[in-house]
């Protein structure tokens, strides 16, 4: 019976430890929306840096970032999953495309400013569609959140990443930013002073750009199944550029709506 208790108590450990190893994996995959919720707050308006914290209740834009990604395990909130993204064929263009009547990430990104302009709406509603904000700038400035309905932006396209068994989705929302090994506030730090990018205020022309950018990948990615350093090392800067443009878009816009 002591034998038994002292394996039980091994398992329980065991089984502890390994979803706390679980939980970092998931903290550290979301440098990416941590790094854009940094740069926006960084260069928000003084006032309108006020009126965030309050309606985030003092929590930082790069812990908020990571809100919509976190309840996805919450079924009371699997309908909002269609909101991260918009899958679309290669030849087409956002505008051209039968609209998801559960909605997309262009739809929600409309409607987070829409009810964040509106002095109308109640505290609890400009909470909720700050955080879907946060966190969908980010999502809409990651190429493979417009790719493919065929392979679920990504998702189905199997490959390895330095030998390891991923997917191309995944390599983007993930390894690559792992792979340079730091945390955000150090990326943050190192991007903060990049040169002024030209940023506009309409989701259209978000989805239009990055619907552009993943053409480029996938064309890029059609004969490799092993991303090597070398593919690491040349889309790197590309996406220092893009978490920049993010959360500098991020910023723009939460200084139009609050000034």
């Amino acid at each position: 019976m002591k034998n038994f208790n002292s394996y039980f108590l091994f398992l329980i450990i065991l089984f502890f430890s390994s979803f706390n190893s679980f939980n970092n994996s998931i903290v550290w995959g979301s440098i990416g929306h941590k790094v854009v919720g940094e740069i926006a707050e960084r260069k928000l308006n003084p006032n309108v840096r006020l009126v965030v914290n309050d309606l985030l209740g003092g929590e930082s834009m790069a812990s908020a970032s990571t809100w919509a990604d976190e309840i996805k395990s919450d079924p009371l909130y699997k309908k909002y999953s269609p909101w991260h993204y918009v899958n679309m064929p290669l030849d087409k263009e956002y505008t051209d495309i039968k609209k998801n009547p559960n909605g997309d990430i262009v739809i929600t990104l409309k409607e987070c400013i829409r009810v964040l302009k509106n002095p109308e709406s109640n505290r609890d509603s400009k909470i909720f569609y700050l955080k879907f904000l946060i966190h969908l700038v980010g999502d809409i400035y990651q190429p493979l959140h417009t790719g493919k309905f065929e392979d679920r932006g990504g998702n189905d396209i199997k490959l390895s990443f330095l030998g390891q068994p991923t997917n191309f989705h995944i390599v983007w929302d993930i390894h690559i930013i792992e792979s340079l090994n730091m945390d955000y506030i150090q990326l943050t730090d190192e991007l903060i002073n990049m040169k002024e990018v030209y940023f506009s205020l309409d989701p259209d022309n978000w989805v239009y750009e990055t619907h552009q950018d993943v053409k480029t990948l996938y064309a890029e990615i059609e004969n490799i199944n092993e991303i090597d350093n070398n593919y690491i090392n040349n889309k790197i800067p590309f996406i220092k550029r893009k978490l920049f443009k993010a959360g500098s878009t991020l910023a723009g816009v939460l200084n139009d709506i609050f000034s």
